[in-house]
């Protein structure tokens, strides 16, 4: 299950487990492991041994098949110098976005992004996992898309892809260098997988995404080369699921508004991570979880390359009992499928 450069595999792990009858269960889960700590998320964000706390509480408790830090999608952005507000019991929010021209990315140009200390308190994170966890370990990156729309603004963003490519392409071809950055040092800090968050290209035509996008993901792979990247973009995706499965990446991370099974079919051998619902698992019952959750097992059977996920970040308040759910039905599953297959091959 290991490669030869001592990384773990989410593929291999995904096809090991599916011929034995089982499936990884992986959902993206940190901040509900704050009910464990009795800590904020504005602690887990600027302490690292908090955070790997938070982490180690979440795996004792459930043994995930592998691990993420917490997400946080403005930490490069808040390492470029941007007004970032952080709530105590909230996640952060980037307040301002300064970039109108070229010439205002010039002062962003001389930072080193690695020099800041929450950056340093996720990269201690993951060197924390990586020496305790014995299972894959994951990071996340923002998207080279996203955090060019959090330094210009979305919505001008997306307007200036039409109205000024040349903009557009030096904002986008910026971000993905601080990206590339990052990643690189998560790199070296142990990651096994880095999942670029990618929500802002859920606007993007197929063709945008191929001619913008699409590039930088496949050259961010060939970089890293012993790390599987992993594409998660929220929302409903299905208009690019096709882009996406082209743009060299290991896997695709995708929302529980997508048919995963649909997906699956023209699937072409492809990492998929999904989609049991965020809300359903704040909001639901323990046996509506444990439901649904069968019901997309029982859909995706047949689909070798598939980790059972959720379709995006699990809110700090789900229910402990519903992570539970969640998990028990992926480890019943596994059991029912032997047990069936079992009896099949003694008749």
């Amino acid at each position: 299950m290991r490669r030869t450069s001592g990384k773990f595999s989410l593929r291999e792990l995904a096809l090991t487990l599916w011929n034995e009858g089982r499936r990884p269960v992986v959902p993206l889960m940190g901040y509900p492991g704050l009910q464990l700590t009795k800590t904020s998320i504005k602690q887990n964000q600027f302490n690292h041994l908090v955070q790997f706390q938070t982490l180690s509480r979440l795996y004792d408790r459930f043994h995930p098949d592998a691990m993420f830090f917490l997400m946080d999608l403005s930490v490069e952005a808040s390492a470029l110098g941007l007004p970032v507000r952080f709530p105590l019991d909230d996640t952060p929010s980037v307040e301002a976005h300064p970039v109108r021209t070229l010439e205002d990315l010039e002062p962003f140009r001389k930072i080193d992004i690695l020099g800041d200390g929450r950056v340093m308190v996720y990269l201690e994170t993951l060197r924390h996992m990586r020496a305790a966890l014995p299972c894959p370990v994951g990071a996340y990156v923002i998207g080279p898309l996203t955090l060019a729309g959090l330094l210009a603004g979305a919505n001008e963003l997306a307007m200036q892809s039409i109205l000024d490519e040349s903009f557009f392409q030096g904002i986008l071809e910026f971000s993905y260098g601080v990206v590339l950055r990052y990643a690189q040092a998560l790199q070296e800090a142990g990651a096994d997988t880095i999942m670029v968050l990618e929500p802002t290209a859920v606007i993007f035509s197929p063709e945008a995404f191929r001619k913008h996008l699409a590039p930088l993901y496949r050259e961010l792979v060939g970089i890293l080369d012993d790390v599987e990247v992993i594409l998660h973009v929220c929302g409903n995706t299905h208009h690019l699921i096709s882009e996406m499965r082209r743009c060299g990446v290991a896997g695709l991370s995708l929302d529980s508004v997508v048919d995963l099974p649909r997906v699956a079919r023209d699937g072409e051998g492809l990492l998929l991570l999904g989609n049991v619902s965020p809300v359903a698992m704040l909001s639901e019952t323990p046996e509506h979880i444990y439901r649904i959750t069968n019901e997309l097992l029982e859909a995706m059977k047949d689909y070798p390359y598939f980790i059972l996920s959720t379709g995006c970040d699990l809110p700090q308040d789900v229910p402990l009992e519903n992570i539970e759910a969640f998990f028990q039905a992926g480890r019943d599953w596994r059991v029912e499928r032997q047990r069936k297959e079992t009896k099949a091959f003694a008749k």
